[in-house]
């Protein structure tokens, strides 16, 4: 299988663990991937069974939902923007960005969403791995806007939800309707969920709007 770089621990290690246990004549081999289209072509070559990622627009595939992920901002402890009572992408005009490298499929995700909101954050520096992301922000170089799953637990900074909420779909992908095993997997991926690091849940849970807006 294949699977967003970021989703590796929040959602699919405990599945993997247990199936690890229950089912040992099973092989489970993961590859990560920052490129949407990296993943969706293992699965169109019959590489991989099954890909685990966001939402993609190809029409070809199988898609079945698993999880819903909140999309946060990251930054050091006390920077003026966690002060705020809702951060909006508004916000983040001017800010100095933590930003993706072009081989991150979040970069360009990222763009189009500032640039649909009519935001231009300053870029001050790029990342290919998606959990170094935050981590940089936290170190004082800036923000960054990441998927909470790159939110590792004992975060040294501060994570903020957005106003309204801000999530995206994480589905499994699939060349066309899966075979029992694989079902079974993808079922056991719906039923565990994306976990979130219980301080990194108390930082969201504090302040902020509970509805969530795709976008």
């Amino acid at each position: 299988m294949v699977c967003a770089q970021s989703l590796t621990v929040p959602l699919l290690a405990a599945v993997i663990r247990q199936w690890h246990r229950r089912r040992p004549e099973v092989a489970i081999t993961l590859r990560e991937s920052t490129a949407m289209d990296e993943a969706l072509g293992l699965v169109d070559s019959g590489e991989v069974d099954v890909a685990v990622l966001t939402a993609p627009s190809a029409g070809r595939f199988t898609i079945t939902a698993v999880a819903e992920e909140e999309i946060v901002l990251a930054t050091r402890a006390g920077h003026p923007l966690t002060e705020r009572s809702a951060v909006r992408l508004e916000d983040l005009d001017g800010v100095p960005l933590v930003h993706f490298s072009p081989d991150n499929g979040l970069s360009a995700w990222l763009d189009q969403s500032f640039a649909h909101a009519g935001v231009h954050p300053e870029t001050v520096m790029r990342t290919s791995v998606t959990a170094t992301a935050p981590q940089l922000a936290a170190a004082g170089l800036g923000i960054a806007v990441c998927p909470v799953s790159a939110v590792s637990h004992g975060f040294p900074g501060a994570v903020r939800s957005f106003s309204p909420r801000w999530v995206r779909q994480l589905v499994a992908v699939t060349p066309g309707e899966p075979d029992p095993l694989v079902a079974r997997f993808i079922d056991d991926l719906r039923g565990h969920g994306m976990r979130v690091p219980g301080d990194v849940r108390t930082q969201l849970a504090q302040d902020g709007p509970q509805d969530l807006t795709p976008r």
